[in-house]
């Protein structure tokens, strides 16, 4: 196995490992942002979107530090106050892209299908970060 991972180039085995951080991170803050939503929406009987939104404020503001700090922490570090503005902003216009697919899911299994609200979650789980991560690493944390 080991000679399996040495055979792949470094700058792939270095990509690897950051896919692999992502989805620690990843799967910890969407964890978080979902059960904030489902608390909300399930316990509380607050709006399906209502509480996607809290869950969204939830895992921005987890996910631009320990995105940051974590899984591209070779990015290149904002040496400044503008330098973290500028990021901060290119962070929550990718979140902001989260945030409506996830929408999207809550719309489309419950209030379009009328499904349970834990229906949703999967597809937060699994296909918004997948579609996230290229933007943070493409233009965010590059």
């Amino acid at each position: 196995m080991l000679d399996l991972w040495n055979g792949i180039p470094a700058e792939r085995r270095a990509l690897l490992l950051q896919i692999v951080r992502y989805g620690l991170v990843g799967l910890a803050v969407t964890s978080a942002q979902a059960l904030v939503y489902w608390v909300l929406a399930e316990q509380a009987h607050v709006h399906s979107q209502i509480a996607n939104f809290a869950g969204y404020l939830v895992a921005v503001t987890g996910g631009y530090f320990l995105h940051g700090r974590y899984t591209f922490a070779e990015a290149d570090r904002p040496d400044s106050g503008a330098a973290h503005a500028v990021r901060g902003t290119k962070f929550v216009a990718a979140s902001l892209v989260s945030w409506g697919l996830n929408a999207i899911w809550v719309w489309l299994c419950v209030s379009w299908r009328h499904w349970p609200t834990w229906t949703p979650i999967p597809a937060m789980l699994f296909v918004t970060p997948a579609l996230v991560f290229v933007i943070n690493k493409k233009w965010v944390f590059r």
